[in-house]
């Protein structure tokens, strides 16, 4: 590959996952999940939710076709599997459902760093930044015939913008500064709204990619 193709492959490849991964979209979707945690862990969540995401795309990106194929998994199931579990969430926080922050005791305490590990992981690793758009991106990206040069830059690319996602998810709390604990609940809720939506999409998204799926099988 030439370099100005190259260049032109890398610039796609980068605009791709940031319409996928949309971490300005996202950021008050972090904010709203992680209010009430203080400054350390929101960081850690952020931090672990990236990582996660980095990792599961990695993965899949260099074995994702073997994997699907070993477990006879197909993307409209993952896409559904996807949306229940944001939709879940979702309503959770349309709901305002709080979770006992402020409590004291070291016992928890220490339930609250395993919500937020948790919280880390999923919803917001997988599937919010790794989920089954950003999955199959990646995975057409690097192609069925793929070349070490191609996944390196595709891995290198989807690492950049986990860095950027990262440091907008850090820069949360700057924002948590300038709102009031009645205006969080608020945003809360209409992310809350926005995940119910997105869920419904991917549910949408994965019963139209089975249906296609059924009627290629038909004779």
């Amino acid at each position: 590959m030439k370099f100005y193709d190259l260049y032109l492959h890398g610039i796609t490849v980068f605009m791709g996952f940031f319409a996928m991964l949309n971490p300005i979209g996202n950021l008050p979707v972090f904010l709203g999940m992680v209010k009430e945690f203080d400054i350390k862990t929101q960081n850690k969540v952020a931090l672990r939710a990236t990582l996660a995401a980095f990792i599961i795309i990695s993965i899949f990106t260099i074995f994702g076709h073997i994997i699907f194929r070993m477990f006879g998994i197909t993307l409209p199931a993952f896409q559904i599997a996807g949306g229940i579990i944001v939709f879940i969430i979702g309503f959770q926080m349309l709901n305002a459902r709080e979770n006992p922050i402020h409590a004291q005791s070291e016992e928890e305490k220490a339930q609250m760093e395993t919500i937020a590990h948790d919280m880390a992981i999923s919803p917001l690793g997988i599937p919010l930044l790794a989920g089954p758009g950003t999955i199959s991106t990646a995975m057409n990206f690097v192609g069925v015939e793929k070349s070490i040069s191609n996944v390196l830059l595709v891995i290198g690319i989807f690492g950049i913008m986990c860095l950027i996602t990262y440091f907008l998810f850090i820069s949360s709390r700057v924002i948590a500064t300038k709102i009031s604990t009645s205006m969080l609940k608020v945003v809360s809720r209409i992310m809350g709204l926005i995940l119910a939506v997105i869920a419904v999409q991917m549910l949408i998204n994965g019963i139209e990619g089975t249906i296609d799926l059924f009627n290629q099988h038909q004779p």
